[in-house]
């Protein structure tokens, strides 16, 4: 997701930003108060005309405490205050939140990439180079899935490579075949060669037993009595 999308969601309220922001505003080097002051000014919108008599009142503390958080938050450049034109042509100074929204930004892609790093983005990788296109969210979390009920890269590549073999490049045959090897007890790579070579010598004994069955069949019985 490009950072400028995702600015953009943000001031349009299509994310819930507070709760996410508790538990990663140290990150954004804001102490507690100034968390509770940034999420009062989101609640307004991206241009907020400076007042600090009304935050004063709204948010039941002193102007000197309004005026620290605006000159700290605007130091750690979270904030700006610009003076606009307003619709009646009239000079008015308004807080400007867009460096907030860049910097919240730029920590929630961080996460975004630590997480992929942490799900065992080779798996993700793999597959999807195998499939020859990007795995869709409903793909992401079934792969995800495999990986949180202990199925190893490993064997989750040996599903793939089977199925690759057999010609189908979609996860529910995978999934079959994870579910069938769970089954077995199949959990390495190695088990599944030893799954692969016992069925291997049961086919061939399966043809040698055919083909017995065929030599009976074609033999001459009339001739071999005379």
């Amino acid at each position: 997701m490009k950072s400028s999308k995702l600015i953009e969601m943000y001031k349009d309220g299509n994310i819930i930003i507070p709760i996410y922001i508790f538990k990663k505003y140290k990150e954004l080097n804001i102490n507690l108060n100034e968390f509770i002051f940034l999420m009062y000014l989101c609640g307004k919108g991206n241009k907020i005309v400076f007042d600090p008599a009304r935050f004063s009142n709204e948010l039941n503390i002193s102007l000197e405490e309004v005026m620290e958080s605006v000159s700290n938050l605007s130091d750690k450049n979270l904030l700006k205050v610009d003076v606009i034109k307003n619709d009646k042509q009239i000079m008015d100074e308004v807080i400007d939140l867009d460096d907030f929204y860049s910097k919240l930004s730029l920590v929630t892609m961080d996460d975004m990439n630590n997480t992929k790093e942490d799900d065992n983005s080779n798996v993700f990788e793999t597959i999807e180079k195998e499939f020859g296109r990007t795995l869709s969210p409903m793909e992401y979390e079934i792969i995800k899935a495999w990986i949180e009920n202990g199925i190893s890269d490993e064997l989750i590549t040996e599903a793939l490579k089977e199925a690759t073999f057999n010609g189908v490049s979609n996860l529910r045959y995978i999934d079959k075949i994870l579910y069938e090897w769970g089954k077995d007890g199949v959990k390495t790579k190695a088990d599944v060669e030893k799954r692969q070579l016992k069925r291997s010598k049961k086919i061939q004994k399966e043809e040698e037993n055919k083909d017995l069955d065929l030599e009976i069949m074609d033999w001459d019985w009339f001739d071999d009595e005379e």
